[in-house]
């Protein structure tokens, strides 16, 4: 699976099979997730995606624990990558 696969729209389940939020934008790392209702965005991290099928993406706890979490804050600057002729001079051969 790649990040790049996943599309807006598609459902966020918890691995009880209850859904957690729908995929509003899809970043490097991480995907923002609207939540239902008044309930704002998560920022989940790509490494708690346990499955992506049939358009739903599967994470690897449960509802509950997931919003739990503290994935409302967005991702550190230090956290995505860096882009850009700046980051290849710090760039390992």
């Amino acid at each position: 699976m790649r990040m790049t696969d996943l599309r807006s729209g598609w459902a966020i389940l918890g691995n009880d099979g209850r859904r957690l939020g729908t995929v509003e934008r899809v970043g490097q790392n991480y995907i923002l997730a609207s939540r239902p209702g008044l309930r704002g965005h998560l920022y989940v991290p790509a490494s708690h995606i346990a499955n992506v099928e049939h358009e739903a993406v599967y994470l690897n706890l449960a509802k509950s624990e997931a919003e739990e979490m503290g994935w409302e804050e967005p991702p550190r600057d230090h956290d995505l990558p860096e882009t850009g002729p700046e980051s290849d001079l710090h760039r390992h051969i």
